[in-house]
């Protein structure tokens, strides 16, 4: 399941919980064109909750979508993910050390608020 936030304008802010579809990173991308069409940096902020999966069946349409995105990585700022699973904070950091020009971190739960205003530059 997806829910699209309430953040800053150069800011994407989603929840997702659940099994990940087609029409989750479809939404996802929407509203990244949507953001990047008005703002030079984008800065992204995902709260996930007992992640269980991905359909693999819409991936493709994803990555297709997805790797135009490489050639603009100097347009993504601050990346904030709050995650209760350990292996969604770890392939944060791992994504995090191999696209090292993106400011990236990984919030517990009990974070949240303090995650939402370090994406949208908030002072602590």
């Amino acid at each position: 399941m997806l829910k699209i936030l309430k953040s800053g304008e150069d800011v994407i802010a989603i929840e997702v919980s659940g099994k990940i579809t087609g029409a989750d990173l479809d939404s996802i991308m929407d509203r990244l064109d949507q953001v990047m069409t008005r703002h030079d940096k984008v800065h992204v902020f995902v709260e996930t909750q007992l992640i269980d999966g991905i359909e693999l069946s819409d991936l493709p349409a994803y990555f297709s979508r997805a790797m135009p995105l490489f050639g603009k990585l100097d347009r993504f700022g601050r990346v904030a993910v709050v995650a209760d699973q350990v292996w969604v904070r770890f392939g944060t950091r791992f994504e995090s050390a191999i696209l090292p020009s993106i400011s990236y971190r990984t919030y517990m739960p009990e974070e949240r608020d303090e995650a939402l205003a370090w994406v949208e530059g908030r002072p602590d």
